[in-house]
């Protein structure tokens, strides 16, 4: 937990022309131009007090850097001021929704060493977050945000286009918040331990001094510490010193420069793997300066931070840079997606809003992007991903002379698809992840990567081998593993895995016990926030493992104060096949999180009891976070 600073003195120092430091819990900066005026960051709320030494009645916004307290315990003061308060995307909800992670947070044995709790006490209404990669107008200042990780996942510094003395362009000054206290120092290390035994924070550290650095900044301003007039070299020392602190702690060296300059290699002339990023990205190039992404989640990562909080998984373009230079890449086009989980698809919404780029899904992927938690399933990306393009599978689709085929492909998820494509006289199978294609020790086998949570199915390893032989490819290139070179044995190979795991899993279970994956019926929508008396619709899906139909009873065991209309539906379930019976719910009148709701079954004459569950948050038509007529959170 970083220390403050000093006690409030009561003065501003101008650092440049038009920005002044207050020295608080933290620096804060106060932006005047064309008769605007904004703060970065706002420490204890003391800025306010000394406004009039600048002539300024008010402030026409508060932009934060990142989460922790020091930056922002007086935030209170600000709402009461009116003033809009703008925050890093990664870290919204622990300005907005903090509330939430103190109910949630793990206390005992406790593994995740972010300083997520020193964040503010209580929540605090925001007016939104600060687009980055793009320059914007807050409070009427242009300046521009960019991910600078380190200090916290989702820390971001501000870049003020510069002013000399007499008012003519400059290099940018930028407000880099606790990335660099000064040159070659950081005002914590503590901070930057997000897990309990890696080094996340000081490689992200070194990865976003490096990409400062190209921003050719005239001037660095901490959140602690004194301006940098040399911010070249203040950035480097801080990459060298902390590169050699992480590889201090790790068994083989890692060369983070070369990590963020290079993270592209070939594998075919035309076809490019991201080794840098958390799962496998995959470009393919044509000849004019075009690129198609397959996958794009977390691009250049140094590991996992403890937690799965929005707050713990940053979406940003890191690599970008280097593949233009290296491959002359004008344009990234085209994003497809293997499957929903959010390693594969976190950036896809950073990647359209900056770059223009169009996301092609499967036909069975975007409705889950589309709408993530209205069915259950894990790994989900927090915000909806919506198709520029659906892709009905086993259709064609032509990008610049590629012919791409979209593919079923069930077993990691029932919800996943492989795309089929020849370059550089290569026919290649991006098969996600599948299997791990990396060689083991029992002669060569390899792990079939499948979770029940995903809706496995037992026969699904054996239908992705027929489609192997249909398709009969080259190369296979997967999701976090090098990709596999194929030939006949290989193709024998996963053929047999698929059907000895077909076999064990009708050895293991008992006949009429259900479906592999346990879901004999789903209710659906899983996760909602509604309003107190708001009518929705919920329904119930039943699955019949059985090859003889069935007759199905569904009835909602509701909170307290909730109604259903039907109390109870029936339907009869055809072999194999599947029905879906709708209710008509009243929410209760009572606020409250986490409200639970069942589905109780009986199937074929036989009571199976409270099966899938869903949850939904009540909440008062005041609270700060409104829901829209489909019910989805606001």
């Amino acid at each position: 937990m970083s220390a403050v600073t000093g006690a409030f003195t009561g003065s501003f120092t101008e650092v440049a022309p038009g920005v002044h430091r207050l020295t608080d819990s933290c620096n804060v900066y106060v932006v005047r131009r064309n008769g605007s005026a904004i703060a970065i960051d706002f420490g204890t709320g003391a800025v306010l007090d000394a406004l009039p030494e600048l002539g300024i009645e008010r402030l026409d916004a508060v932009l934060m850097t990142h989460h922790h307290r020091d930056q922002g315990q007086g935030l209170p003061r600000a709402v009461a001021a009116g003033i809009p308060i703008w925050v890093p995307p990664v870290e919204r909800d622990l300005f907005e929704r903090v509330d939430e992670m103190w109910a949630t947070r793990t206390i005992a044995n406790d593994y995740n060493l972010r300083q997520d709790r020193f964040s503010l006490l209580q929540p605090v209404p925001i007016a939104g977050t600060v687009p980055q990669y793009r320059e914007t107008v807050v409070g009427g200042i242009r300046l521009r945000a960019l991910p600078t990780p380190g200090h916290t996942m989702g820390s971001v510094s501000y870049l003020l286009d510069g002013e000399d003395d007499d008012g003519r362009p400059a290099g940018p000054i930028v407000f880099s918040g606790d990335l660099i206290a000064a040159p070659g120092q950081v005002w914590s290390l503590a901070a930057t331990q997000w897990s309990y035994t890696e080094s996340e924070g000081p490689a992200m550290t070194v990865l976003s001094a490096l990409a400062l650095r190209h921003e050719h900044p005239a001037l660095l301003l901490p959140s602690h510490g004194e301006p940098m007039r040399e911010p070249d070299e203040a950035l480097a020392l801080l990459a060298e010193r902390m590169n050699r602190y992480v590889e201090s702690r790790r068994l083989t060296p890692w060369d983070l420069r070369d990590w963020l300059e290079h993270p592209y290699t070939r594998i075919t002339e035309h076809l490019l793997i991201n080794r840098s990023a958390n799962s496998c990205s995959y470009v393919l190039l044509d000849d004019d300066g075009h690129a198609l992404f397959i996958d794009y989640g977390y691009d250049v990562t140094t590991g996992w931070p403890a937690g799965t909080d929005r707050a713990a998984r940053l979406p940003w373009l890191a690599s970008l840079p280097a593949l233009r230079r290296d491959f002359d890449v004008r344009t990234v086009e085209v994003a497809l997606a293997t499957h929903y989980h959010d390693d594969h698809v976190a950036g896809l919404n950073l990647l359209r809003e900056v770059e223009g780029t169009e996301v092609w899904l499967p036909e069975h992927v975007a409705p889950i992007l589309s709408d993530p938690l209205l069915t259950d399933l894990p790994c989900q990306w927090f915000d909806p991903i919506p198709a520029d393009r659906v892709l009905p599978l086993g259709s064609t689709v032509d990008w610049r002379g590629y012919r791409i085929t979209t593919h079923d492909l069930p077993g990691h998820t029932r919800y996943q698809a492989a795309f089929e494509f020849d370059v550089d006289g290569v026919r290649v199978l991006a098969t996600g992840d599948q299997q791990t294609a990396v060689e083991g020790p029992r002669t060569g086998r390899e792990i079939l990567n499948y979770q029940y949570r995903n809706r496995f199915r037992a026969g699904d390893y054996q239908s992705a081998a027929a489609l192997y032989r249909r398709v009969a490819p080259g190369l296979f290139i997967t999701g976090h593993w090098r990709g596999r070179w194929v030939d006949l044995d290989y193709l024998d190979q996963l053929a047999a895995q698929g059907d000895e795991t077909a076999q064990l899993h009708e050895q293991l279970l008992l006949p009429g016990s259900g479906p592999v994956d346990g879901n004999l019926v789903l209710l659906e929508p899983f996760y909602r926030e509604w309003m107190p008396g708001q009518r929705v619709v919920y329904t119930a899906t039943v699955h019949n493992p059985q090859p003889a139909a069935v007759a199905a009873e569904v009835s909602l065991a509701l909170p307290e104060g909730w109604a259903s209309a039907p109390p109870s539906g029936a339907a009869e379930v055809p072999p194999g096949g599947s029905v879906t019976l709708q209710f008509v719910v009243t929410v209760g009148s009572v606020p409250g999180r986490r409200q639970r709701l069942a589905a109780d079954l009986t199937i074929g004459g036989r009571r199976v009891g409270q099966l899938s569950d869903a949850i939904a948050d009540v909440r008062e038509i005041a609270e700060r976070n409104p829901v829209d007529p489909s019910g989805r959170a606001g």
